[in-house]
């Protein structure tokens, strides 16, 4: 096993579109390294994307490195600008740590995401009043459970209640000139 990987050369291994606002190519690093209890990945997102639903981890912590655009990091109730160079920790918690990177530039954000790699897994969804539930760490098949309002419903899927109102809304503000905090 070589234990070196140039994100330069890692493969995509996993695409995510959804809708207008979500789209992303995913290429995980640590899985051909040989970690299990940290994992990593670039993920790219296409300008005017987000690339998951607004969310936080009850129980794994995430670190993110941009390596290249621009965007918006929602973070809690907050909204930062992000840049090349930028560092971001998203602590394990509630609500007030639900975080969300939105391409607003002209060019493709990437980002190197680091998290912890425990199970089992808590996640809410703000923007859609969801919980979702794994068993096992990310990545490994096994089950996973959806919530609405406290009770699960066997039709819940991961994108149910998203409909990127909150990226579009973001994107909008960047687009008429208002400006971000930072």
């Amino acid at each position: 096993m070589h234990p070196i990987l140039n994100i330069a050369d890692a493969q995509t291994d996993h695409t995510l579109t959804h809708g207008a606002q979500f789209e992303m190519r995913m290429a995980q690093l640590t899985d051909k390294l040989g970690a299990a209890q940290i994992g990593a990945n670039l993920t790219t997102v296409p300008p005017g994307k987000a690339a998951f639903p607004f969310h936080h981890h009850h129980v794994n912590e995430e670190h993110f490195f941009i390596v290249r655009g621009n965007g918006v990091l929602r973070f809690g109730e907050q909204r930062h600008t992000v840049k090349p160079g930028d560092y971001v920790v998203a602590p394990a918690g509630g609500p007030e740590l639900a975080h969300q990177f939105i391409n607003t530039g002209s060019e493709e954000l990437a980002y190197l995401a680091i998290s912890t790699n425990r199970a089992p897994e808590v996640v809410g969804y703000p923007d859609s009043q969801r919980t979702g539930v794994r068993t096992v760490p990310y990545g490994e098949p096994g089950p996973a459970a959806f919530f609405i309002d406290d009770r699960q419903r066997d039709a819940i899927s991961y994108w149910d209640g998203e409909d990127g109102s909150p990226v579009r809304a973001v994107i909008e503000q960047q687009q008429t000139g208002s400006r971000s905090t930072s």
